[in-house]
């Protein structure tokens, strides 16, 4: 562990001598704690060594990101860790993401244990995977299994290198590297209350309004107190009391589908959400407006043109997918599709396919690989639907 900063200040060095890609990796406590902040940094290069940073300890990483940002940074699965290393000012130029190559290349398991398996022939214990790592001091078995996880990346990161060159995937594969480094956070939801797993069965506004204060209130209090909202009471309680309805702090308090940890030491403030929520004038809507097209099981009733655009070129996008050897959605993300077969552009040749797909976010190789056969599939579904409305003869 690098705690000192003489630690800290050693550390950099040595990784400033090492040579070639840096493997990093990151530790969160989710599922414990509210932040998604990293509890443990980890780093290995060839020539430097293994170091396990503890950023609670370090307030400065500046001289560390000065010293690697030159170099390509080795993560597994990178956009799980990128947010919470430039929290703390570790951002890189150039990344390679062993998971994302194992998914480009069609490997049956991308997870990090089953990657190094089988490039490398070494079995990874991934039993601390879900631990708290917030805990100090960390246990030592904790250790070993996160200095694993970056000791072998780099000789990962080689084998993919070969294998993304031999099936000529190395330049796609920069691209989708480069898209998950520069993507952009998404915009905070103005209704973040409206995830609760089962909200979408409650149809009353009164009901709804209830659920919302009462997610604000867990909100509340897990940022102040640093603790996974989940931990103080689930979705499944705030369900619960949003269908029942309680009139009085006894009736909550008496309600047992009510639990979790802080259901009964806080009930004061649950009791004071449910309040607001009975008395709130600002009741929510029962259903949002989306700027999606509405769910492909609805497209044949209220559009059936569009309907067939996406039949078609789904089945078009499955067959490029599997002569490519990768998953479909590695090859265009599924909205994107969607969206362009439920508003085509004007014109839905090849090129206007293409613009409308890059507009939404598709990487060239992307653009390339499938604009044609979408264009196609669009052409023959227009033939198929207008047919279909021929009057029989």
């Amino acid at each position: 562990m690098i705690e000192t900063p003489a630690e800290f200040d050693e550390a950099v060095r040595r990784l400033l001598d090492g040579e070639g890609p840096v493997a990093v990796d990151a530790e969160r406590a989710s599922g414990f704690k509210y932040s998604q902040r990293a509890y443990l940094i980890q780093m290995h290069r060839r020539g430097s060594g293994t170091f396990l940073f503890d950023p609670p300890q370090i307030p400065d990483f500046s001289s560390l990101q000065s010293a690697i940002v030159d170099a390509e940074w080795v993560l597994h699965a990178a956009s799980q860790d990128l947010a919470c290393l430039r929290e703390v000012g570790l951002d890189p130029s150039l990344i390679f993401d062993t998971e994302l190559a194992a998914r480009l290349l069609g490997m049956p398991r991308v997870g990090l244990a089953a990657v190094v398996e089988d490039l490398l022939g070494v079995h990874l214990a991934k039993e601390h995977s879900a631990a708290d790592w917030s805990t100090r001091p960390l246990p030592q078995s904790w250790l070993t299994y996160a200095a694993l996880d970056v000791d072998l990346l780099v000789d990962v990161r080689d084998g993919l290198v070969q294998r993304l060159a031999d099936a000529g995937k190395s330049e796609l594969a920069a691209e989708e590297f480069e898209a998950v480094r520069t993507r952009e956070p998404k915009p905070a939801s103005a209704e973040p209350w409206r995830r609760l797993s089962g909200i979408h069965a409650v149809r009353s506004p009164r009901n709804l309004a209830v659920a919302r204060e009462l997610w604000l209130a867990r909100d509340a209090f897990a940022s102040e107190s640093d603790v996974a909202p989940g931990r103080l009471i689930p979705d499944a309680s705030i369900l619960a009391v949003t269908k029942e309805l309680p009139r009085t702090r006894k009736a909550l308090a008496d309600l047992r589908a009510f639990n979790g940890r802080a259901s009964r030491t806080e009930l004061e403030r649950w009791w004071g959400a449910v309040e607001r929520g009975l008395a709130s004038e600002d009741l929510p809507a029962t259903r949002v407006p989306a700027d999606a097209p509405p769910p492909p099981r609805a497209w044949a009733m209220r559009n059936p043109e569009a309907d067939a655009r996406l039949r078609l070129a789904k089945a078009a996008v499955t067959e490029i997918a599997e002569s490519m050897q990768m998953p479909v959605e590695n090859l265009l993300t599924p909205d994107h599709l969607r969206r362009v077969a439920w508003t085509p552009p004007a014109s839905t040749d090849a090129d206007a396919i293409g613009d409308a797909l890059a507009e939404l976010g598709a990487r060239p190789w992307q653009v390339a690989a499938t604009a044609h056969k979408i264009a196609l599939a669009f052409v023959e579904a227009s033939q198929a639907v207008h047919d279909a409305e021929k009057p029989a003869s």
